[in-house]
């Protein structure tokens, strides 16, 4: 089992190597899907990775982490996977098997915390929608199902958010009280919190990652991957 999605990560990372982060500003998807990596391609080692991060400042690793946070992995992990994601982003769909196969890989030493970026028109209401998610138990299974049809409800030519909260029903929340959730007046300072604490994080795309509190400026999963087994092998 563990061999067989070894090679499968394999093959996420070769699909990889043209994808592009989307932007504040970006509207419309890729002209045409990235070209596979070639054979010859140089991976970057962990310490290249670990070298070309810079550190942040207190004030920003203070506003990394918030106690609304989702969590994915175990609470207490000692490396600590920042991802500031859009639910409407096609990169941070494509990215998402690679940060579940980072918790496979790291089941006791890694956690995955989530921030929301809103640069995407029906990007707001799919966050309040997590949030809602969130408060039943239900977060990663909302934002699973949000990235697979994603193509249904964030169109670049007709968004629809009322789709996204049908494609949520059908995963099983509470409709009713998510809808009520998601225009509670906590909800409105959260989205304020995580807009202002990306503008002090400087963060213009989407993934953005950190890892135990530096930045992943090299963008690319395998990248990232090299970033998190350098962190972890730090004992």
């Amino acid at each position: 089992m563990r061999v067989n999605n070894i090679i499968r990560l394999a093959c996420i990372v070769a699909g990889f190597a043209a994808l592009t982060a989307c932007s504040r500003s970006t509207e419309a998807p890729p002209s045409s899907p990235p070209a596979p990596a070639s054979a010859t391609q140089p991976v970057q080692s962990p310490a290249a990775a670990r070298a070309a991060s810079p550190a942040l400042t207190p004030d920003q690793i203070a506003r990394l982490v918030r106690p609304h946070s989702p969590v994915l992995g175990v609470a207490t992990a000692r490396v600590t996977v920042v991802e500031v994601l859009d639910p409407a982003c096609e990169a941070c769909r494509a990215f998402a098997p690679v940060v579940k196969q980072l918790l496979f890989l790291h089941p006791d030493d890694v956690r995955v915390v989530v921030r929301y970026a809103n640069f995407h028109p029906p990007s707001e209401e799919a966050i309040r929608l997590l949030v809602a998610a969130s408060q039943q138990g239900k977060f990663d299974d909302v934002l699973s199902a949000l990235f697979e049809r994603q193509e249904e409800w964030a169109s670049h030519t007709g968004p629809d958010s009322e789709r996204a909260w049908k494609i949520a029903a059908e995963v099983g929340i509470n409709l009713a009280r998510a809808r009520k959730d998601a225009r509670a007046a906590s909800v409105e300072n959260l989205l304020s919190l995580e807009s202002k604490d990306l503008a002090a994080l400087k963060v213009e795309r989407t993934p953005t990652f950190f890892v135990n509190g530096k930045l992943l400026e090299d963008f690319g999963p395998q990248q990232l991957l090299n970033m998190v087994a350098s962190e972890v092998g730090k004992r």
